[in-house]
């Protein structure tokens, strides 16, 4: 065979493998190219933009419905946020915002907080909690357990030591009854009608030795006699009346009556009624005087100077930081049984707010075709470049198929 004849049966195969290879990689650049359309006296060139480019609307439309459709369901979307809102990781979620927000207060400008808490405490305690106050005392077991206990565990039990029976005994005697206040007392009641009462009922009501000293002699002289004493004698009288005092030992009887004094002492009847009362003036007192006592002190309590002091101790309280992770614990319970009940209505309610296909619409089509091209040749640039390949190897074939039929009819 010559080489003329050689060469022409070499020219198909060669012919065919060029044309197969580069006719596959235009067409698989014309998905993407040109990528704006070509215009010639105002007509635009068929085939530009390429494929992918003019139809990039339709082709985010049918990515959209393929993965809402067949990926994103909601029954994926379940299973997502099943997976995704574990018990634990909305613990450590919660837990990691509260201590977030922990260390907001600590780091910030505590000013506007407190002005915020104070006002909150403010209204709270002086205004909001007073009208629940009034409704409250209105019931007929309001503070009755709290106040009962009270009664039956300190007021019961109560009783002077002797040495506060002692200091109430001096005290009693010393500033509340001084001889010259019981001297003053007697001369208020010694007037010139007790005096004749007195002397009258002491007249018709005594009988044998007391009746003949009492008609002989009465007793209007006497406490005539003994008033004048204290007003003319005033310092005689108290250090006579001071006398009297230590001489019938006043301050150790009433010591010992201090002592004695205890309610179990009194008979159980007594005690009951005690209670009661006691229970119904504390209820009648908050009713009538407590919310307006309460509205009083909160004006002069300076709310903003607490709020500072309070979120001050909460910052430095290790209190606060231990209970992070079980208040963390209890809100991941309580969420985790919400959605238990209602995920799957809470999905259907986030579908449509999310609006993911056409969040992937707008992606798609916001996505210039160069880059298009860039991130699918990026994932099956192997498979692209295949196809070319194939494209010279069945070139090639057909080539070699056209040279045997030359050959075999030559």
């Amino acid at each position: 065979m010559a080489w003329s004849d050689f060469g022409l049966l070499l020219i198909p195969p060669v012919v065919g493998g060029v044309i197969g290879y580069f006719t596959n990689d235009l067409a698989i650049r014309m998905l993407f190219r040109p990528y704006r359309p070509i215009y010639i006296f105002k007509r635009r060139l068929p085939l530009t933009p390429g494929l992918i480019p003019s139809n990039q609307g339709r082709l985010a439309q049918r990515i959209a419905d393929t993965i809402m459709g067949s990926l994103l369901t909601p029954e994926e979307l379940q299973k997502l946020a099943r997976r995704l809102l574990q018990t634990e990781r909305i613990q450590q979620a919660i837990q990691w915002l509260l201590t977030l927000a922990l260390d907001q207060v600590q780091s910030r400008n505590q000013a506007r907080t407190a002005e915020i808490v104070g006002n909150v405490l403010k209204d709270l305690l002086g205004e909001s909690f007073p009208r629940l106050l009034r409704v409250w005392a209105r019931r007929d077991d309001f503070l009755k357990a709290q106040l009962d206990q009270i009664f039956d565990q300190v007021l019961l039990d109560f009783q002077l030591s002797e040495e506060q029976a002692q200091q109430i005994a001096e005290w009693t005697l010393n500033s509340v009854f001084p001889p010259d206040v019981i001297r003053r007392s007697l001369v208020d009641f010694l007037t010139d009608r007790n005096i004749h009462v007195i002397d009258e009922i002491f007249r018709s009501r005594t009988s044998g030795t007391y009746w003949v000293v009492a008609n002989l002699f009465g007793v209007r002289n006497a406490l005539a006699r003994l008033r004048a004493f204290c007003l003319d004698e005033r310092e005689i009288s108290n250090a006579r009346i001071a006398e009297l005092i230590d001489a019938l030992k006043i301050r150790y009887r009433l010591q010992e009556w201090l002592l004695g004094v205890s309610l179990q002492n009194l008979p159980v009847s007594t005690v009951r009624e005690l209670r009661r009362s006691m229970r119904d003036t504390v209820r009648s007192y908050i009713q009538t005087l407590g919310p307006d006592l309460l509205k009083g002190l909160s004006t002069t309590v300076n709310w903003q100077s607490l709020a500072a002091q309070l979120l001050n101790r909460l910052q430095t309280s290790t209190a606060v930081s231990k209970s992070l992770s079980p208040v963390s614990e209890e809100l991941a319970l309580v969420l985790e049984r919400y959605l238990e009940r209602d995920l799957e209505s809470l999905v259907a309610q986030v579908i449509p707010i999310l609006n993911i296909d056409q969040v992937i619409i707008d992606r798609v089509n916001a996505t210039s075709p160069r880059d298009l091209e860039a991130g699918i040749q990026g994932i099956v640039r192997n498979e692209l470049q295949a196809i070319v390949n194939l494209g010279g190897v069945l070139g090639v074939l057909i080539g070699g198929i056209q040279s045997l039929l030359l050959f075999y009819r030559g």
